[in-house]
């Protein structure tokens, strides 16, 4: 994937991000991607984050499928892994997965794994 987004390559098909904007969707679309998962809760860094609803708008606009699925950046519950195990099994691939540094969704791919 030749692109200028700032991604880091944790499995074969599955890439993660930091914080990624509406304007940036239709970037990962060209880059390939068919589908985003959005780790990160509205407004955990305060009114100057887009929201879900934004990113959303934006993804499905650029033919991507997206989920939201936000959890905590201190701590990923088993209820969060499993549910995270169940996107990848349904969502397309490539897939890209983002929050406010990629951390918190690798951590979480991680955590699916052994969901």
């Amino acid at each position: 994937m030749n692109t200028a987004l700032p991604l880091r390559v944790i499995a074969d098909d599955v890439c993660v991000a930091p914080q990624l904007t509406p304007e940036a969707m239709a970037e990962v679309a060209r880059a390939g991607f068919r589908a985003v998962v959005n780790n990160r809760p509205d407004f955990e860094e305060g009114a100057t984050q887009p929201t879900n609803a934004q990113i959303e708008a934006a993804a499905r606009a650029a033919g991507l499928a997206y989920r939201y699925l936000p959890v905590s950046g201190a701590f990923q519950t088993a209820a969060d892994a499993a549910a995270m195990a169940q996107l990848l099994q349904e969502l397309p691939r490539p897939l890209l997965m983002f929050c406010r540094s990629g951390a918190r969704s690798t951590r979480l791919f991680a955590l699916a794994q052994s969901a």
